[in-house]
C-alpha cells in the first residue's frame, strides 16, 4: 500500500479493510504468470562511466514458482524492456494462458496489451495501489536483495553485463533448484512435473511483430506518405487510392513499420522511411496496379518485404528455409537500442 494519501490510495485501503484476502495457486503450470519490475538497491557502473540504478524485470510461474526469466536494464522501466523480457521468457519456457501485473504505464502500454491479445494471453491486472495482490513476485524481489545482492556486495565496479550474468546463474542454479518453502519442491521439479498448459512460442520475428500498436494514419496523396512518430514513411503506390490507413509499429523500433488491412488485421506490406536524397535523383517507377500486394503476409524481417525473395540469392533462401524447418528461434537475441539515452522515458509514473 502506498504511503501517499491520495483518493486512489484511500479507495484501495478501504477495499482492503472491507474484503478478505485469500492465498491462491494456479492449477496448471503456465496457467498464470506474474511479471513485474524492481528497482535495485544499489547502483552500477554504466558504459559511459556513470553510476546508474538498474531495473530488474522478472517473470514467475504461479504454480511452480519457477523464475521464467530475469534481466536487468540500465534505464528506467519502459514498455520496450517489458516486451524484451517477456519475449525471452516465452522463447525459453513457452506461452502461458494468462499473465498478472500491475498498472504501471510500461505494463499497460498499447504494444503490450495488443501483443498479449494477439498471442492469446489473458491480460489480468492488480487493482491500483494494491501491490499485495501480486505478492508472489514481490517476495521474489526480497529474495533477490537478501541473497543475490548480498553475494555481490563486495564487487565495487559492478557492470550491467556482469550483473545479468550473475543473476541468470543464480536464478537457474540457485533459486530454481532450491526447495521452496511453500511447495516443498524445487521450482524446476514442480515445473517439469506439470500438469501444464504452455504453448509453443513463436519465433523472435513473430513476437516482435505481435508486440506492436495499431494506429490510423491519413495518407498524403501528393507524395504517398504517412507520418509516424514525427517521421515520414512512404506508402507503396499500389495503395495510393486509400485515404485512411492502419499501421502497426512499436514506438521504440521504427525499423519495423507495417501497413495492415483494417478489416482483418493482416499485414499487407512493410513501410520504409522517406529518403529525400534518393528521391532527388529523379528516378521514378511506373505505377503498380491498385492493391497488387493484397494477401502478402509478413512473418519475418526478410519476408515482410514482398519482393525480398526475388532479390535474395537462391542459396541464402535455401538456408533460411532449412533454418525455419527446424522450428527453433534464430540463435541470437538482439539487445534493445536506446536512440535517446539522455531522454527520460515516457513510461515513468505511478500506477494508475
Amino acid at each position: 500500500m502506498s504511503s501517499r494519501r491520495s483518493e486512489g490510495v484511500e479507495r484501495a485501503q478501504s477495499r482492503l479493510l472491507a474484503r478478505e484476502v485469500r492465498s491462491y495457486e494456479a492449477e496448471y503450470v503456465g496457467g498464470l504468470w506474474h511479471w513485474d519490475a524492481h528497482v535495485c538497491s544499489r547502483k552500477i557502473l554504466s558504459a559511459r562511466g556513470e553510476w546508474v540504478t538498474p531495473i530488474l524485470f522478472g517473470v514467475l510461474d504461479d504454480r511452480s514458482r519457477l523464475i521464467c526469466h530475469l534481466q536487468w536494464y540500465g534505464g528506467p522501466e519502459s514498455a520496450q524492456s517489458v516486451v524484451h523480457g517477456l519475449s525471452q521468457a516465452f522463447m525459453k519456457r513457452g506461452v502461458p494462458r494468462s499473465g498478472y501485473h500491475d498498472n504501471g504505464a510500461a505494463m499497460i502500454a498499447a504494444e503490450l496489451t495488443e501483443g498479449l491479445a494477439r498471442l492469446g494471453i489473458i491480460d489480468s491486472r492488480t487493482l491500483p495501489y494494491s501491490a499485495y495482490m501480486n505478492a508472489k513476485i514481490e517476495v521474489l524481489w526480497a529474495v533477490v536483495e537478501t541473497q543475490l545482492m548480498a553475494m555481490l556486495e563486495n564487487v565495487e565496479d559492478l557492470t550491467l553485463e556482469a550483473l545479468n550474468e550473475a543473476t541468470l546463474a543464480w536464478a537457474e542454479y540457485g533459486y530454481n533448484r532450491a526447495i521452496h518453502s511453500q511447495t516443498s519442491q524445487t521450482p524446476l521439479a514442480r515445473f517439469l512435473a506439470g500438469p501444464e498448459v504452455l504453448r509453443e512460442s513463436p519465433d523472435s520475428a513473430t513476437l516482435r511483430l505481435a508486440f506492436t500498436r495499431t494506429e490510423s494514419r491519413t495518407q498524403r496523396l501528393s507524395d504517398g506518405t504517412v507520418v509516424i512518430e514525427a517521421h515520414r514513411f512512404e506508402v507503396p503506390n499500389c495503395y495510393r487510392h486509400l485515404r485512411h490507413l492502419q499501421v502497426r509499429y512499436a514506438g521504440w523500433d521504427l525499423t519495423q513499420v507495417h501497413l495492415v488491412d483494417e478489416r482483418t488485421g493482416q499485414v499487407l506490406c512493410r513501410l520504409f522511411p522517406q529518403d529525400k536524397t534518393r528521391n532527388a535523383g529523379g528516378i521514378r517507377r511506373p505505377l503498380e496496379p491498385v492493391a497488387a500486394r493484397v494477401g502478402v503476409a509478413a512473418h519475418s524481417p526478410l519476408t515482410a518485404n514482398p519482393h525480398s525473395d526475388a532479390l535474395m540469392a537462391p542459396l541464402l533462401s535455401k538456408y533460411l528455409a532449412q533454418q525455419a524447418a527446424t522450428g527453433l528461434p534464430p540463435p541470437y537475441l538482439s539487445v534493445p537500442d536506446d536512440p535517446h539515452p539522455d531522454k527520460q522515458s515516457d513510461d515513468e509514473g505511478d500506477p494508475a
